[in-house]
Order: C-alpha cells, then structure tokens, then sequence
C-alpha cells in the first residue's frame, strides 16, 4: 500500500489493477449530529436550506458574473475556465478572492459556521468558484468524488472537508441539476489510471474525464444500491455535501441558464500534504495550501 507521508495511504486511488468501492475510514460528522438536520446529513451525505441569501444579494453576485466574464483583464487568466470548444463561461475559479461582492454573499449564507459544526473544527476555503452553465451550450459534470481528485492530485490526507453549492438561478430538473447519490459518503470508489502531467487542464473543460472517475459499473453498482437524487431550488437557496459523496450533474440544453457559488471548506486539521497520485501539486487556485 502507497505510504502518505510518514503514514499509510488509507484512501489508495489512480490504481493499476482493478479498482474497488471500499468502506470510508473516516466519519462523515466530526461528533454527535446536535440537530435533525445535521442528523439528515449524516444520513444522506447534504442537505438543503432555502433563503440563505437575499434577493439582492442574488442579484449582485449575478452581476459579477457578467463583470468578470466580459473584463479584458481576465482574458487568458486559468481562472476563468471557458466551457471545451466554446467561448460560454463553465467556472470561475477563486471567485471569493476576485469579489467582494461572492464573499460577502457566502458570509451571508452561514456556509462556514455550518461546515464548523460538521467537521467538528475551525476550518478554512480550500477552493471557491463559480459555476456557470449557459443556456444551449453548458456542459455536464461526469460522476465523481471530489475528494478522490483532492485526495490523488492535492494530498488531502482525510475525507474532513465539505462543500456549498449556493443557487444564484432557479435549479429545475432540466438545466443541469446536481445529482447525488444519497448515503455514497459511506464508501470510498477507487479510479484506475495514471494521472497524467498536467492533467488539470483538461480536467476543468472535458464532459468525459478519463481519469479520477469510476466506471460505469461502479456507477450503475452505487445506483441499484442508493439510487439518485435530483436536488432542484430557488435562487438564494444552498445545498451542503460531503466532499466524499459521488455528484454529478448534466448538460443544459435549454434556454434557462444555470449558476451556482461553490465553496469548499476544510477543516485545519486536515492540511494538504504531497499529492497522493499525482507528480506534482496542482496550481493553489484549485487547492489552498494557505489558511488565510
């Protein structure tokens, strides 16, 4: 087994042989759940508020979309990752970094002080974007874990982080939703391959990864076990998750756009170290290495 550090690896991923869906090591509540709701995520692996944002707050941060978006000083900047043969925005990296306006929106939606109760410590942003799915030409995020991809290309050592995804349109069933696959916290799906070189690049922009994804079998296994939640929304509403449970969400094809804040919060015990299955650390837009 890879040694992680001076430790064990115990979340061992990016294998040559075939890939497993094992049991998770590590709790999904960092202490007894102290409300129903906190008791729900334990269950299921998110949950859900609604009006954890204002309607101008909503409105503000859409604006930011279309200031960033359309700013020359932000042509070519990696950050802005524009969606694979096309000039549609999909991500906005860093996003709480680059305005005041998102950051002050995602201290309106008491994300961190409800990732503090999770995880059971003081924690600190790990990652922040913003996704834009277009109408006509957003793309679809395939099945996967993020912290696979943390734990293999950042060196997270644990599965002690969580993410808030907070709703700046309308979520329906038929602009790319996220999906999630209730109770998939619990276990911890190995991918195969090699990481390649470089390999974030085309990570951010492809529908179809090759790598730090499971495969259908896996995919369909997990299904006939938990099945699929649809977690649709209004604007100002915001959905918390395990940073370990397997998501996805679909292209859209229709005319009514989709954006969403993300904001990933890992608690300070849990520090990235060396990349568990990757040559070298990725670029510190897409993992913090800093906890101011």
């Amino acid at each position: 087994m890879p040694k992680v550090g001076a430790g064990i690896d115990r979340y061992p991923t990016r294998v040559d042989g075939e890939p497993e869906i094992r049991d998770r090591n590590d709790p999904w509540v960092w202490g007894e759940p102290s409300t129903r709701e906190i008791a729900g995520y334990a269950e299921r692996g998110y949950l859900q508020r609604e009006s954890v944002i204002a309607p101008a707050t909503v409105e503000a941060c859409l604006a930011e979309i279309d200031r960033i978006r359309n700013d020359p000083r932000f042509d070519g900047d990696e950050r802005v990752v524009r969606e694979e043969n096309d000039t549609a925005v999909r991500s906005i990296f860093d996003i709480d970094l680059l305005s005041d306006v998102v950051r002050e929106a995602i201290s309106e939606s008491g994300a961190e002080e409800l990732a503090r109760e999770i995880l059971g410590s003081d924690v600190y942003v790990h990652q922040s974007r913003l996704n834009y799915k277009p109408g006509f030409r957003g793309g679809a995020f395939y099945w996967h874990s993020d912290f696979e991809t943390w734990h293999a290309e950042d060196g997270m050592r644990i599965p002690r982080a969580v993410s808030a995804s907070i709703a700046l349109t309308h979520n329906e069933t038929y602009n790319g939703p996220l999906m999630i696959m209730p109770g998939s916290q619990r276990f911890f799906v190995q991918c195969a391959g090699k990481t390649p070189r470089n390999y974030h690049r085309q990570s951010l922009v492809t529908t179809t990864p090759r790598i730090g994804v499971p495969s259908e079998a896996m995919v369909t296994e997990l299904w006939n076990l938990l099945g699929v939640d649809v977690l649709t929304g209004p604007a100002g509403s915001m959905t918390m998750f395990d940073c370990n449970v397997m998501h996805a969400s679909g292209g859209n094809i229709t005319p009514v756009p989709r954006a969403n804040i993300f904001v990933v919060f890992n608690s300070v015990g849990n520090r990235l170290g060396r990349p568990c299955a990757a040559e070298a650390t990725r670029p510190v837009y897409l993992a913090r290495r800093s906890l101011s």
